[in-house]
């Protein structure tokens, strides 16, 4: 991806955020220069992987796969003493997929916070990187809800649905926009996302621009 394109979808993004009245931490629209003079919560967001992250999933195509996400809270699955929950914002556009993954640690809720549909598609796993073609069970705000095997959950704003451990899904927009939240147990993308096709993770980035807003992997790694 080049960098100009990830400065404007940060710009887009933080308009749907105001458009929904989603305050964001003061360090959302820090620069390089500021994150430098923060060390101490540079150090906090990349080690608990916070703030800005803009994936195509290693499809060089990011409109019709890809996500733009801000975290906004996240403990560490190795540090019990932690914070046991995540937080983050999705903007997920029209038709864009975030592929078939599941997770074998994180237990989380899918929440449609306004803008478009989404809508999401669940496979059981069959506990060895396939899945099966039986019906599946989710809660949908708290309400049994049972779907075939690929078949379309379509939510709408304001509504919810909970992703059990080991569930398949994937999900894109329809409509338009969504602004979805997710709020889960402890978020790990480096060791918690099984996709299932060979997929990147993190986008390669062409410096086509300075940064308007530095990813949480991009910022200060502590001194030493």
């Amino acid at each position: 991806m080049r960098r100009s394109e990830i400065n404007l979808l940060q710009r887009a993004a933080l308009d749907l955020f105001a458009e929904y009245r989603f305050a964001l931490p003061r360090w959302a629209t820090w620069g390089e220069a500021e994150w430098r003079d923060h060390p101490d919560t540079a150090a906090y967001c990349r080690a608990h992987r916070m703030g800005w992250d803009v994936t195509d999933f290693g499809s060089a195509d990011f409109s019709r796969r890809g996500l733009l996400v801000f975290c906004l809270r996240n403990g560490l699955q190795s540090a019990p003493q932690e914070k046991g929950y995540a937080e983050k914002l999705l903007v997920v556009r029209e038709n864009q997929e975030t592929p078939l993954h599941s997770h074998r640690v994180k237990l989380e809720d899918i929440i449609v916070r306004g803008g478009s549909t989404l809508v999401l598609e669940f496979h059981n796993n069959d506990g060895e990187g396939g899945r099966l073609a039986t019906p599946v069970t989710v809660l949908v705000d708290g309400e049994h809800t049972q779907v075939a095997a690929g078949e379309k959950l379509r939510l709408q704003p304001g509504q919810s649905v909970t992703v059990a451990r080991g569930l398949w899904h994937r999900f894109y927009a329809e409509g338009g926009t969504a602004l979805v939240g997710e709020v889960s147990q402890v978020n790990d993308d480096l060791s918690d996302n099984y996709f299932f096709e060979p997929l990147g993770r993190f986008a390669a980035i062409e410096p086509d621009a300075a940064a308007l807003y530095p990813l949480w992997n991009e910022l200060p790694a502590p001194a030493g």
